[in-house]
């Protein structure tokens, strides 16, 4: 290996001793409640598949016709030859769906904050971020150019605070957070954020990826969670968690929307959302406005588990959504906890440093719709063995 390239292998190994090498698991079946991985069966706790759309019939069916009707590939970028008017009618749903002026799609979640934030705010302005924000949210601020300041987790006084300090040193202000937070399956208090921006005249922006098919009336998301339909300026979304599918959204005030069709660098330099994804996309929205069902069994399965598992002695955090994780501190601890519960026939896997904070390594279980209470007990029984077994409860 030449000498330019000696400090990956070594830092790769540094990953390794410190327990924060991530062993990439194959699956070999559809998403659902349980998966083929690695040539096992076992029960899946890892997929962000909430509603268990990613192999709903509907979805399929409709990603079928729409490669009949309009071949595999856009083609081109949106700006170009590549809106369809399958794009144009998923948008127009969308932004029934969620109440909102308008809304625009991206090729995924990420895509759509790295648009999106450029596009409100650069040199010369502030970013107020929520310091467990998402990765995307984190990237879309830097490319920016933008001054970015934090605020401890979920403390709207302490964001009123940066907001007082910092007003007249910029030019713009934007405050972005998440809606529901990925790895604690908390939910920002988006009550309390719309107050202080408005109060102060600042944009807001939620990124709801987790909120989405979720949390709200038939998964509505977190601004319809807290009725500030027509207050928040800016909802980030995805269709790749509990849409089942792949793509990215963003909703909100049509001016917006308008600038972001304008200067929005994944829309008008990356190819467009292919014609499948566009298709099963439309076929979820369908699925979730016909019925509350499928969210109303995502929660009843996630407050049963939780439930249970507290009073296995298990530290759950501070999840206010059907996301539990199963706080254990040590990553090394974590990663072992994983195998042994794969061992038992359940795929879980821990989650530590950089995705979570030093310290505070995990075990995220992602609950789904489509899990039966057999298969809910069935991974209590494993979890009490190998939390046993590891020390970890009594």
């Amino acid at each position: 290996m030449s000498k330019r390239l000696v400090w990956i292998p070594e830092e790769i190994e540094k990953l390794k001793s410190e327990g924060f090498y991530n062993k990439i698991r194959t699956l070999s079946s559809p998403q659902g409640a349980w998966l083929v991985v690695d040539g096992k069966r076992v029960l899946n706790f890892c997929s962000n598949n909430y509603l268990g759309l990613a192999n709903h019939p509907k979805l399929v069916s409709a990603a079928k016709k729409a490669i009949d009707d309009f071949g595999v590939g856009p083609g081109a970028v949106r700006s170009i030859a590549g809106t369809m008017d399958l794009h144009l009618e998923l948008e127009k749903r969308l932004a029934t769906f969620k109440g909102v002026e308008a809304c625009i799609s991206f090729q995924s979640g990420f895509m759509a904050n790295l648009a999106t934030i450029p596009c409100l705010v650069g040199k010369g302005d502030a970013i107020i971020s929520d310091e467990l924000n998402h990765a995307s949210i984190i990237d879309g601020s830097r490319l920016s150019g933008a001054t970015i300041l934090r605020y401890n987790h979920t403390d709207a006084k302490h964001l009123e605070s940066q907001i007082k300090t910092n007003q007249d040193k910029f030019r713009r202000m934007l405050v972005i957070t998440d809606g529901v937070f990925s790895m604690d399956g908390d939910m920002a208090p988006l009550d309390n954020i719309y107050e202080i921006t408005n109060k102060y005249d600042v944009m807001l922006m939620v990124d709801d990826a987790h909120g989405e098919g979720v949390v709200g009336k038939g998964g509505r998301g977190i601004v319809d969670h807290f009725n500030l339909h027509g207050k928040v300026d800016v909802e980030v979304g995805t269709m790749s968690k509990a849409f089942g599918v792949m793509g990215g959204m963003v909703a909100g005030k049509s001016i917006i929307i308008e600038w972001l069709r304008q200067r929005g660098r994944p829309f008008l330099f990356s190819s467009a959302a292919t014609p499948a994804d566009v298709a099963a996309c439309l076929a979820a929205v369908d699925v979730l406005e016909q019925s509350t069902e499928l969210v109303d069994k995502l929660w009843q399965n996630g407050n049963y588990f939780k439930s249970e598992m507290k009073k296995l002695g298990f530290d759950t955090g501070l999840s206010q959504t059907p996301i539990t994780p199963v706080m254990l501190g040590d990553a090394i601890l974590a990663r072992e906890f994983s195998r042994e519960l794969y061992e038992e026939g359940v795929f879980a896997m821990a989650l530590g440093f950089p995705t979570v904070p030093l310290g505070k390594a995990r075990i995220r279980v992602m609950i789904s719709a489509t899990h039966s209470k057999e298969d809910l007990d069935l991974s209590l029984q494993a979890f009490a063995k190998v939390g046993k077994k590891l020390g970890v409860i009594a």
